[in-house]
């Protein structure tokens, strides 16, 4: 591998949310992101409680729809998982697409999957700064098998 791709090796956290948990898409994201050729580094089922949520989803605590995003996410479990890969962040919210779904570009996950802006079927780090914090929420480093 090149030195330059060794230096521009990211991981980033992605969440399969509930709408698309109780849908059954948690292997076909999972399966988009990997065919991709983003490496599966990490990866638990968990039911996220409501002191969990809050930590992942502080940087909108003093937004209005806050209390709505905490109870949608601990409503059913979800999938956490950590991919890696060259550009990791960026190539994933490439692949996910708009956050709001009728904004998404045709083909993107959220374009297929997505019923409306919080029900969008996933989440992904927005920067390699803030996919360090988020992963630390979820795992350990020795749950991390890159």
């Amino acid at each position: 591998m090149k030195l330059e791709a060794i230096l521009n090796m990211e991981k980033s956290l992605v969440l399969i949310k509930p709408d698309a948990m109780e849908r059954g898409l948690a292997t076909e994201i999972l399966s988009r992101l990997e065919g991709a050729g983003l490496k599966l580094v990490a990866m638990r089922m968990l039911h996220m409680d409501r002191a969990l949520a809050e930590r992942h989803y502080a940087i909108h605590r003093d937004k209005p729809f806050f209390k709505d995003l905490v109870e949608y996410i601990i409503s059913t479990p979800i999938v956490a998982a950590v991919f890696s890969g060259e550009g990791a962040v960026d190539r994933i919210r490439e692949l996910m697409g708009a956050t709001d779904p009728a904004k998404a570009t045709d083909g993107t996950i959220r374009k297929d999957f997505g019923l409306d802006i919080q029900r969008n079927s996933t989440h992904a780090s927005d920067s390699p700064e803030n996919a360090e914090k988020e992963i630390e929420i979820f795992f350990s480093e020795k749950e991390i098998f890159d």
